[in-house]
């Protein structure tokens, strides 16, 4: 079991697709910073982390969003915040997450996580359309610490499903090691032995900015409320820089009249959409669509396609991140979960 363990951590960012992150040992500047914090804060330089390490800011945007909704010990504690995470994860069929976070809800509840079941399953639901508002299973200051969960993991599924394999565990494993090998790296998942992860430290790597108003129910708490602001900005500035108004506008459009069905296993809804595009935008807005709207749907075809024009690490993983995390706050704005009628919120934490 121990050398299997050894292979996957060894050898987890030879997963990456598409793009070649970057060796710890030449990371520089931003990337060297979050990589530490990351070590010391998470116990493992994560692959779905290191896969924005081409594109620095998204890097810190993503450690960020991250470690101040999972990673934290709030209100709400890591095991439920990991129950939030296998549900939206099951949601998108996300099997790299599912298999990743379930491993470590477990070694946090130990085999029997019937008493977060209820929180995995409202979190699978947590914006199915059309159907009843749905009992809150956790006290109701809980609601922003968890929601917040759900907006990292509806961005981290989508650009899992790109960049990764169905699971960490080698094709090659047997089938028999594969449950054990997942939570004896899910227990390295851990902070190092005397560091605490205190909410907020992560705030200062990037610039202050406001929050978005689909995420108001995140303000009771501030360190929360800050990741999410300050990721969203940073996201979107590295977008504008280069990716097409009109590419920005068509996705927007799309999500403005989506209500999170996935349009299905065809794809014929996508090229009326995109032809009305110049055909040097098109292959930016078709992957923005396809990951924002249907990430099952995307090929190694489409990531040609794009490459073509943008052949670059950073450009592929700033569109990817771009997409996905304005996918994920449109599926925060349709979140229905009863707050507190009322109470203090925490003073806003320094960043650092």
């Amino acid at each position: 079991m121990r050398p299997l363990v050894r292979t996957m951590l060894k050898g987890s960012l030879k997963q990456i697709r598409h793009v070649t992150a970057v060796p710890r040992h030449e990371a520089k500047g931003l990337v060297a910073d979050v990589y530490d914090r990351a070590g010391r804060e998470f116990g493992i330089l994560a692959p779905p982390l290191a896969l924005h390490s081409p594109a620095p800011e998204a890097l810190a945007a993503c450690w960020v969003l991250l470690r101040e909704t999972l990673l934290v010990d709030g209100r709400a504690g890591r095991a439920a915040k990991e129950a939030v995470a296998t549900g939206v994860s099951q949601a998108n069929e996300c099997a790299y997450c599912v298999d990743v976070h379930r491993a470590k809800l477990q070694t946090l509840t130990g085999p029997d996580t019937a008493p977060l079941a209820a929180v995995t399953d409202w979190a699978r639901h947590l914006t199915t359309a059309g159907g009843p508002q749905r009992p809150v299973p956790f006290p109701a200051e809980h609601a922003p610490e968890l929601l917040a969960t759900a907006v990292t993991f509806h961005y981290l599924n989508r650009m899992v499903r790109l960049f990764l394999p169905d699971s960490p565990v080698p094709d090659a494993a047997p089938r028999a090691g594969r449950g054990p090998a997942l939570r004896i790296v899910a227990r390295a998942m851990r902070p190092d032995t005397g560091t605490t992860v205190t909410a907020g430290a992560s705030l200062g790597l990037l610039p202050a900015a406001p929050l978005p108003a689909a995420l108001a129910w995140a303000r009771p708490e501030p360190a929360v409320a800050g990741a999410l602001a300050r990721a969203v900005a940073c996201v979107d500035a590295s977008a504008e820089h280069w990716v097409p108004e009109p590419v920005r506008e068509l996705l927007h459009a799309e999500l403005a009249v989506s209500d999170g069905t996935p349009p299905g296993p065809s794809r014929a809804w996508l090229a009326p959409l995109t032809d009305r595009l110049a055909p040097d935008q098109r292959p930016a807005a078709r992957l923005s669509l396809l990951l924002a709207l249907a990430p099952y749907q995307i090929t190694d075809a489409d990531v040609t396609a794009f490459r073509a024009g943008r052949p670059g690490d950073r450009e592929l993983v700033e569109l990817a991140a771009w997409a996905s995390l304005t996918a994920a706050v449109r599926a925060g704005s349709r979140f229905a979960v009863p707050l507190p009628d009322a109470r203090p919120t925490r003073p806003a934490p320094a960043g650092g």
